[in-house]
């Protein structure tokens, strides 16, 4: 893998090839497994609290804000003792650093299917959340998770725990891939993807692998909390910043 590193290296290839290479070794398909259901019952746990948000406040602004607090439920960043509850109940209340709303609610308007891609398991709790708020406006969701384990990010047994089977169908990626690897897509997700001219991206994997691939003319969203100085960067926000973001 040193060998064939260059600056010109896509980086959620780089993770992917590091996670099968460990999963290879060790024999273990699912390290995070148990970190996986604890985000899930993390989620859940804070379901009454967004709830009380969105009973004072059930703009399309809010719901994006709750799905982006979702985000912060990751293991990459933050260890295994971080007190994510009172991370995200802290978290609840902020501000978008980038701010699209009104594009992303143009094209909600404007168009009847949205391909919805994943992240992590725990953050799809808080990703439900919005879908019902999407489907208000009419659209068909189809959601996309990873073909098999990959850290943290949520499959389809994690999509369906969550309960996300009830507002759309759930498809795979046809990988393992850390974010979207488009050189890994299977010929099914090829076909959706292609056809799909409304998308909404979670995390910053996907961000970053979405960034790498000629997009034409499709509406895409990014929803992420930016959780590395790189990202940061790239966006021109500060550490820690929410944001959704027209790509």
């Amino acid at each position: 893998m040193a060998e064939n590193f260059s600056k010109n290296s896509q980086p959620n290839k780089i993770a992917t090839e590091v996670n099968q290479y460990i999963k290879q070794k060790t024999q273990c398909p699912d390290a995070y497994s148990k970190q996986k259901e604890m985000s899930n019952e993390i989620a859940l746990s804070l379901i009454d609290n967004v709830q009380e948000i969105l009973n004072t406040d059930n703009s399309l602004e809010t719901y994006v804000k709750v799905a982006i607090v979702g985000n912060i439920l990751d293991f990459g960043p933050y260890s295994i003792n971080t007190d994510f509850k009172t991370l995200i109940k802290d978290s609840l209340n902020r501000e978008l650093s980038i701010n699209d709303t009104g594009e992303f609610e143009r094209a909600l308007n404007f168009h009847s299917d949205v391909l919805y891609l994943a992240d992590n398991s725990g953050e799809i709790v808080f990703d439900r959340v919005l879908i019902e708020k999407m489907i208000d406006y009419d659209v068909n969701v189809t959601v996309a998770v990873k073909s098999s384990p990959i850290v943290n990010d949520a499959c389809t047994k994690e999509a369906v725990e969550a309960g996300l089977d009830e507002f759309g169908e759930i498809i795979t990626v046809g990988s393992d891939s850390g974010g979207i690897v488009e050189e890994m897509f299977s010929d099914d997700f090829r076909k959706i993807f292609d056809k799909s001219d409304f998308i909404v991206s979670k995390g910053m994997a996907n961000y970053e692998g979405l960034t790498e691939m000629d997009l034409g003319r499709k509406d895409v969203f990014a929803l992420l909390c930016s959780k590395c100085n790189p990202i940061s960067r790239n966006l021109s926000v500060d550490k820690n910043s929410f944001v959704l973001k027209k790509i």
